[in-house]
């Protein structure tokens, strides 16, 4: 059954967000991914090996938040959460918009990580949170993995005719161009309007507030 944090789109609304992150920092703070931890890996271990301590703590503390976030994110999906909070996954998409409403106030004068780390944090929710739309699997915050299945699902509605196939693609197909189109987004309200851009995602997050609760009505 398809709920609405596993219908396309959320998903889509998720990754146009995920998108405009990423480029938003990297534009604003430093040149750092918030959401692609593969890059901060990689930043990480090049400006080690150029014994560029301060430069290298600031991919290292994203990718700390994002560990965090994701072992908070299996708390709540384990149910635990519900013991104490009711609907935890709405409550945690609210809190994203919160901290991203917030991280449009701070200015651009601050240490990076100070935007950064929340922003990792963000995302590793939105990663551990939302992988499913209906029985396809994807990623919200990266694009590698939504390209290699975009590949085999073509290969399967062209060589194979296989229905669930064409389906796949189509999905995954939205899935890469709305996250292109964030991080376009992205980086040009950056570029426009600096560190107040951040409110835009906090904007799009909250809207799916609004879809849960129509949904729940439907339901």
């Amino acid at each position: 059954m398809t709920t609405t944090s596993t219908s396309l789109r959320f998903a889509l609304i998720v990754t146009a967000a995920s998108g405009f992150l990423d480029a938003y920092t990297f534009v604003s703070r430093g040149g750092v991914f918030a959401n692609a931890q593969t890059g901060n890996v990689i930043f990480l271990a090049i400006e080690l090996s150029r014994t560029q301590w301060s430069a290298a703590a600031d991919h290292l503390w994203p990718l700390l938040a994002f560990v965090v976030g994701v072992v908070i994110a299996n708390v709540i999906k384990s149910g635990r959460a519900e013991r104490h909070v009711h609907r935890p996954i709405r409550w945690s998409v609210a809190a994203q918009a919160a901290i991203l409403a917030v991280v449009g106030f701070v200015p651009d004068t601050v240490p990076n990580a100070l935007v950064t780390v929340p922003i990792a944090f963000i995302a590793s929710l939105q990663f551990a949170l939302f992988r499913t739309i209906g029985d396809l699997n994807f990623i919200a915050v990266a694009m590698t993995g939504n390209l290699m299945r975009f590949t085999d699902a073509g290969f399967a509605a062209l060589v194979d005719r296989d229905p669930a196939g064409r389906r796949a693609v189509r999905v995954y197909s939205a899935v890469i161009a709305v996250f292109a189109l964030g991080a376009l987004a992205g980086a040009a309200a950056t570029e426009t309007i600096g560190v107040r851009a951040a409110w835009i995602p906090a904007a799009v997050l909250a809207a799916t507030l609004i879809i849960f609760l129509i949904d729940e009505r439907a339901e």
